[in-house]
């Protein structure tokens, strides 16, 4: 029995110093790996740190590029609309002086021309569209035109007295313009050959007290202006040097 007991006691001792053995060892293991995980926490916390950093920057830097672009796009829009700017200031340019020659050179020989023919269309209120029957007014009077050579078109557009006086003026315009179209494109006639003007409401030819004389002054007026002057200076040059040959 005392055998037994003391068998059983050292039984209970082995297991208590096992015990203590495995909590020493379990300590231990705490102790040496505890480090290591938080060693492993700062890595990881540093890594997405420094992905992130990795990240702003390289949104940062494409922004930048999408900027320098957008911006060398804009430079880019702003020459191509000055070169067309500065291409059409010198085609306007060009233009002025094309037509201040032609009007200069019409203007000094002006006294030399005499009306042959002329035809009146007129306008609804406010309209400058050409009706059909205007149309057909201004090809019976272009019919006459094949057989002249030296002349020019005197087109005058004018108004009734309603509406303000700039107004007019710009109504006359565009209605002098639908004729000189009409002519130009139709039967190929040049355009130095226009003499143009929109004196609005300026000049009437009818009392603008009634609505026939304020139809009457909603028109365009075309006269046909011979030079029978050149013509006859140049036959007259002709018959002289014809003469001295004799």
């Amino acid at each position: 029995m005392k055998s037994y007991r003391l068998e059983v006691l050292g039984l209970a001792v082995g297991l208590a110093a096992l015990g203590a053995t495995g909590c020493a060892t379990k300590n231990y293991v705490r102790t040496q790996t505890t480090p290591l995980v938080e060693h492993t926490d700062q890595l990881d916390s540093k890594t997405a740190a420094n992905n992130q950093q990795i990240h702003t920057v390289d949104e940062n830097a494409q922004a930048g590029i999408r900027q320098a672009q957008g911006a060398a796009d804009t430079a880019n829009q702003n020459a191509q609309s000055a070169t067309t700017a500065a291409g059409n200031a010198q085609t306007a340019a060009l233009d002025v002086v094309h037509r201040a020659d032609s009007l200069d050179s019409v203007v000094k020989g002006l006294d030399n021309y005499h009306p042959l023919a002329n035809v009146t269309v007129t306008f609804g209120f406010d309209k400058s569209i050409l009706t059909k029957d205007d149309k057909d007014q201004l090809d019976s009077f272009a019919a006459q035109l094949g057989s002249q050579k030296s002349y020019i078109l005197e087109v005058t557009g004018g108004t009734d007295s309603t509406g303000p006086a700039q107004y007019n003026y710009d109504l006359s315009q565009r209605r002098a313009d639908a004729v000189v179209q009409y002519l130009a494109a139709k039967y190929g006639i040049a355009a130095h050959r226009f003499y143009l003007i929109g004196i609005g409401k300026d000049k009437e030819v009818a009392p603008n007290t009634t609505a026939e004389g304020r139809k009457q002054n909603r028109r365009v007026e075309i006269q046909l202006l011979t030079n029978m002057g050149a013509d006859e200076n140049t036959q007259s040059a002709s018959t002289t040097q014809g003469a001295g040959a004799q």
